[in-house]
């Protein structure tokens, strides 16, 4: 039917109850209050317990956008997840969603693409179901990086949190995804990445004691290449969508990184403060889960209306970079 367009008919989210506050974290490593905020906006972050897999707090968001979207889970017909953190290597995180909810008519795959899976997904689902061959879509963002965080870090240990965030999609009357606009450059793989586990290096005792299972971060460059990369993605979004500038959009909702890039993105993009939506200060990174979080949060708390257009934006390691503007 290509004269509908693909929209979301639900989202939802769940964060662990527990959190972690920079001042936990000053007893944890050498850092403080004022260096963290001061430097990344994050006063807090939320874990998961020890041993709860990725695959349960994906579950609990499917609930709650399934719950928004009023459907069944039977009327699912194909999840993607979005994660860096997998249960394990496979079967796919999104195959232990679709158990524990019961989509017994659904495929299910996984997507790696970093901070940038929820939109790779979306992206994905939203072709899928232009093709036909499917109706309803479950796309989730859901990560536990406090499995992989590195707590003697205290460069990277500061920024990261576990949160997971959900959409359903599918045909719409009305509104729906404008454009979506995807990019990556692997010749900065360098820069963040988890080097064991991998065929490239698998598990021994010297890749455990040398503490290769935790990710690397090079922070000056990223924070350098995702202020570009976000920027440039939100443009070509709006300008795939119709929309001459990004500016004419109601709402801005960014990967939530850390507060500098954020406030960086929005000064080359020349908008006000006003039109990002923020996060990061509770929650700190959640790598693929922060968008989808963040989508789900400006739609319960009102920042989204009918009419309204709004662009997601992201970057995360890869390096991977995605938009997707959506008419609502």
């Amino acid at each position: 039917m290509p004269d509908k367009r693909i929209g979301i008919l639900g989202t939802g989210h769940f964060i662990p109850s527990k959190v972690l506050t920079n001042q936990d974290l000053e007893r944890m490593v050498d850092t403080s209050d004022e260096w963290i905020i001061t430097r990344t906006g994050i006063k807090e972050r939320h874990l998961v317990e020890k041993g709860t897999p990725t695959s349960q707090i994906a579950f609990l968001a499917a609930q709650d956008a399934l719950k928004g979207a009023k459907l069944n889970p039977e009327d699912i017909d194909l999840i993607i997840v979005g994660t860096i953190t997998p249960d394990m290597q496979f079967p796919s995180t999104a195959c232990f969603v679709q158990a524990k909810i019961g989509a017994k008519n659904a495929a299910c795959f996984d997507v790696s693409a970093a901070c940038s899976g929820f939109i790779y997904a979306i992206s994905i689902a939203e072709s899928m179901i232009k093709s036909g061959q499917y109706k309803n879509a479950l796309v989730i963002g859901a990560e536990v990086l406090s499995s992989i965080t590195d707590w003697q870090d205290r460069n990277t240990c500061v920024l990261f949190g576990d949160g997971a965030g959900a959409a359903v999609l599918g045909l719409v009357n009305e509104g729906g995804i404008l454009s979506t606009y995807l990019g990556s450059d692997g010749n900065q793989t360098g820069l963040l990445y988890l080097p064991a586990g991998g065929s490239a290096m698998p598990a021994t005792i010297d890749t455990v004691n040398n503490r290769m299972h935790y990710l690397k971060m090079s922070g000056n460059e990223v924070f350098k290449l995702a202020v570009k990369a976000m920027t440039d993605a939100a443009n070509n979004a709006a300008k795939k969508a119709g929309i001459s500038s990004v500016d004419q959009l109601d709402l801005i909702i960014p990967h939530q990184a850390n507060m500098r890039i954020l406030l960086a993105v929005a000064k080359r993009l020349k908008i006000p403060e006003e039109k990002l939506f923020l996060n990061v200060t509770r929650y700190g990174n959640m790598s693929s889960a922060s968008t989808a979080v963040a989508l789900d949060e400006a739609v319960k708390e009102g920042r989204i209306k009918k009419g309204d257009n709004i662009v997601l934006v992201a970057f995360g390691a890869g390096l991977t970079w995605a938009a997707c503007v959506i008419k609502w």
